[in-house]
């Protein structure tokens, strides 16, 4: 029964393409309605397969999992966004004076070999 719900999804998601497709003439309000149709068919129907209700069980949990997240404060988020690109303007002068610096040698060697 299940394998006949997944193959009911796909077909539901096969139709609103299909729709999207051959109403070619059609408004876009029209054709948009016709995918979003299929896919919203498709999800109730996902919903009642096993997959379908282990996957709201896991987006069940991944909300509650967020809500036990403790979030940076504004003042915290702007000092480590400081500090990152302290860090990135420090980094680009460092590769920008290895690279100046080998430039010159690169330079001087080939001055010298000719």
């Amino acid at each position: 029964m299940n394998k006949l719900k997944i193959a009911l999804v796909i077909v539901f998601i096969l139709v609103g393409i299909w729709g999207f497709i051959y109403l070619s003439e059609s408004a876009m309000v029209v054709r948009l309605l016709s995918i979003l149709t299929g896919f919203v068919l498709a999800a109730i129907v996902a919903k009642f397969t096993i997959q379908g209700q282990e996957f709201y069980v896991f987006c069940k949990e991944s909300s509650e999992e967020t809500k036990k997240v403790v979030w940076p404060s504004r003042k915290e988020a702007l000092q480590t966004a400081g500090v990152v690109f302290a860090f990135v303007i420090a980094m680009a002068l460092f590769l920008w004076l290895i690279d100046a610096a080998l430039m010159s040698l690169v330079k001087l060697m080939m001055a010298q070999g000719v």
